[in-house]
């Protein structure tokens, strides 16, 4: 199976079942198609074997101090720190990448732990702990420890000193959530980079996603449109129109039958 049939195939499965690690290298080997996702599996399995301890510092010891894992500050924008198996070879990455390696090690080797999409910067918590007590990691600062207040200051130095910190702000998030918002960085990389070809992809992963908004879906049809793909793109407008995400069906179904037209 292709990457994009298994990813769609994965992220479609119910939350609870839906592989992080497995979807975050199928979002790397789109950008890399002789990519070994059983290999790098194993990889995690290896750096899992060496924890030791099955607690959250020995888990941080091992990743960010034996196994020297860093946040990649001098070249954060980097696509690379957005894909999985680079991370896990240069051993450096963005908060959300170094988070998945945090989650997925740390899974294997019985030290359960959460996201957390904190606005600005994806951090992770300890499965269990109430918001009161509660102690965030992050691994973009080599597994440093932040309580609440720590967290508060961070988003009002983001959004303003006027900002209502929400607890929401440091809930733990599911599978769907992450992956969705690695795609979502990529996205503004590539839009940044005026890379076509990565965008083609990106915004196809995205559509993918349980909930994409019909914004997602327009991209997508667009992007097929524009790479001739006229009957692909009036099947995503079709189920678009069908749904209830539609506020326009009728101009939605008339641009499908314009692009079924120039089949012809």
């Amino acid at each position: 199976m292709d990457p994009t049939a298994r990813f769609v195939a994965l992220a479609q499965q119910p939350e609870a079942v839906m592989p992080l690690d497995e979807l975050a290298l199928l979002i790397a080997a789109h950008a890399r198609g002789d990519l070994d996702v059983a290999a790098e599996l194993a990889r995690l399995d290896e750096l899992a074997a060496g924890v030791g301890e099955r607690s959250v510092e020995a888990l941080c010891h091992h990743l960010f101090v034996d196994q020297g894992f860093v946040g990649n500050h001098d070249d954060y924008y980097d696509p690379a720190n957005s894909y999985l198996d680079q991370v896990l070879e240069r051993r450096t990455g963005i908060p959300i990448t170094l988070a998945v390696v945090m989650i997925e090690v740390g899974r294997r080797a019985g030290v359960a732990l959460a996201g957390v999409s904190m606005p600005g910067h994806f951090l992770v918590r300890s499965m269990g702990e109430d918001t009161v007590s509660l102690r965030l990691i992050d691994p973009f600062d080599g597994g440093a420890t932040l309580d609440r207040e720590a967290c508060e200051a961070r988003v009002r130095k983001l959004l303003g000193p006027a900002v209502v910190f929400e607890a929401a702000f440091v809930e733990p998030v599911g599978t769907a959530t992450i992956v969705a918002r690695m795609l979502a960085n990529l996205d503004a990389i590539a839009v940044a980079r005026a890379d076509r070809a990565m965008l083609d992809w990106v915004v196809r992963l995205r559509a993918a996603m349980p909930g994409s908004p019909a914004v997602l879906q327009r991209r997508l049809a667009g992007s097929l449109a524009a790479s001739c793909q006229f009957d692909q793109a009036a099947d995503v407008l079709e189920r678009l129109a069908s749904s209830e995400a539609e506020a326009e069906p009728g101009e939605t179904l008339a641009t499908a039958r314009r692009l079924r037209a120039r089949l012809n």
